[in-house]
């Protein structure tokens, strides 16, 4: 992606086809803690009133009872998508009582690993599992890390599109495989430039100094910002730095994005080969799980990437199953902050800009990626997650450097017929004003979300705890100032209901023993497993 050369869009102009890249399906799982007004995470269990996390399709948890995850549908129309989060949030707000959602990627008010509380499921075989995964994590990476919240967008190419897309590149695959490699020559182009969303969407450039209690280790590489908090003073998102989601334990990792075939065979072993730091934890320590299995991974989903490709899985599934059997449906990108400036953690701006950035992606050729190439864009990424607005930044690209602004304005530019596309007769340009927006978080990292947190901190004379429980009071005070609208709140009242009906009904049926269902979802095979 060097240029802003695309043939698949040239070709698609030519044939006057290129509206076809337009209605994509867009969907957001938005993560937050529970935390009470003194800052602290909530001990409290999941609401009732919010249904069951194990079954409810809209309102769940993720690795703790307190982070809280709001997920809506797939939209074709962002602005649909936006404002279901939104009344989402206006329900569950509803229900919380004297807690609020935190409204910062990283977490604050740690006291112990113990007082982030694990996420509980229920006593069903699928129920314990999930906890039990959760335990792992525990013993693999300690709770604090898992304790992060973040946004993931999900993305669908538009149906119509893949057809034509096929045709007019005489593929010999299927057209069931040909979308599969398109959609991973997508994923690799977002790793090549990815560093991009931390750059411009970055919001946790500084850490409660509570964050490192459990690995005080950590904290030597940062400077103070005050009494209570410590940070790198160009950082974009430590929440995707090597002390958040980019853990060391999984530093030599590597998975194979070239096809899908190479994916699932490397993340299959990943799941499969023991690891001697984990064989000494144990799996059943007196009686009790401590963890799924000593493996690199206990399941795929412990493989922590800027971008998954994704397929739904049916019930008991294994990701790696659905992927080899149906392929890729979608792709969830997993690198935002949370928008503490913004009460639902990102606006539609934001989500246009993704959306015609993943396009661009998919449009632009994608050559296989190498050894090198992967410890480059891991390198960047890392680069910009803790350093990203030093003036002068450099980047690796191609065995040489060149300056962070330049490349991104590359980027920005090889976006810009995308966005005229997506934007068609509207006259109001979305599209074209949220790709403006960004150019101008090029031109000026003072305008960047990293850069104004820590700006308010200072002219505030606020540590990050302090300033982030005032932000999340704010923004609780404009949800409980708005109810949802009545039909919705009904409709959630009802799946509240369904889902906890759903969750009995799991746990009345007759269970395998709990070692057997284990055995059964690990050893789920299908056609050319490898």
């Amino acid at each position: 992606m060097n240029n802003t050369h695309s043939a698949r869009l040239e070709q698609l102009k030519a044939n006057n086809q290129q509206a076809l890249i337009c209605g994509g399906l867009k969907g957001i799982e938005k993560e937050s803690l529970r935390i009470s007004k003194d800052g602290t995470i909530s001990q409290a269990p999941h609401p009732k009133a919010l249904g069951s996390a194990l079954t409810h399709p809209y309102i769940t948890t993720d690795y703790s009872e307190a982070l809280i995850e709001l997920i809506t549908p797939p939209f074709a129309d962002i602005k649909e998508t936006i404002a279901y989060l939104q009344a989402i949030h206006q329900f569950v707000y509803q229900h919380l009582g004297d807690e609020m959602l935190l409204c910062t990627s990283m977490p604050c008010g740690i006291e112990s690993d113990e007082s982030i509380p694990i996420a509980e499921y229920g006593t069903s075989n699928v129920g314990r599992m999930k906890h039990v995964y959760r335990h792992g994590l525990w013993h693999r990476y300690g709770r604090t890390m898992q304790a992060i919240a973040g946004i993931h967008f999900n993305f669908s190419v538009p149906e119509a599109l893949w057809p034509v897309l096929h045709g007019q590149e005489n593929s010999v695959m299927n057209l069931e495989d040909f979308k599969s490699d398109a959609y991973f020559g997508l994923v690799r182009n977002f790793q090549r430039l990815g560093w991009i969303i931390l750059y411009l969407f970055g919001a946790s450039p500084a850490i409660c100094k509570s964050f490192f209690n459990t690995r005080p280790q950590f904290k030597a590489q940062f400077e103070e910002f005050d009494y209570g908090t410590l940070y790198h003073p160009y950082a974009t998102s430590l929440r995707m730095s090597d002390i958040g989601y980019k853990s060391l334990n999984q530093a030599d990792l590597r998975i194979n994005y070239n096809s899908l075939p190479e994916y699932v065979c490397s993340l299959g072993k990943a799941i499969t080969t023991p690891f001697p730091e984990y064989e000494k934890i144990g799996v059943v320590v007196a009686g009790e799980y401590r963890q799924l299995n000593v493996n690199v991974l206990q399941i795929e989903n412990e493989f922590y990437s800027i971008i998954r490709p994704k397929q739904i899985a049916q019930s008991c599934e294994k990701p790696t199953v659905a992927l080899r059997r149906r392929g890729v449906r979608y792709v969830e990108m997993r690198s935002l902050d949370l928008d503490l400036f913004n009460p639902i953690g990102i606006d539609e701006g934001k989500a246009r800009f993704v959306e015609a950035l993943l396009l661009t992606c998919l449009l632009q050729d994608s050559p296989p990626m190498s050894e090198v190439d992967f410890q480059t864009n891991n390198r960047n990424q890392l680069t910009v997650a803790n350093c990203g607005r030093k003036p002068g930044l450099l980047l690796e690209r191609n065995g040489s450097k060149l300056p962070l602004q330049d490349w991104a304005f590359e980027i920005l530019e090889s976006m810009r017929e995308v966005c005229d596309i997506l934007d068609g007769s509207d006259v109001s340009k979305p599209y074209g004003n949220a790709l403006l927006a960004q150019q101008q978080l090029v031109q000026d990292p003072d305008l960047t979300p990293s850069a104004r947190m820590l700006e308010v901190m200072r002219e505030t004379d606020q540590p990050f705890s302090r300033f982030a429980v005032t932000k999340s009071a704010e923004h609780a005070a404009c949800f409980k100032g708005h109810r949802p609208d009545e039909a919705f709140a009904k409709r959630f009242n009802e799946l509240a209901q369904e889902s906890l009906d759903k969750q009995s009904e799991l746990e009345n049926k007759s269970q395998l023993p709990f070692d057997e269902f284990l055995h059964n979802y690990f050893t789920q095979k299908c056609e050319n497993d490898c």
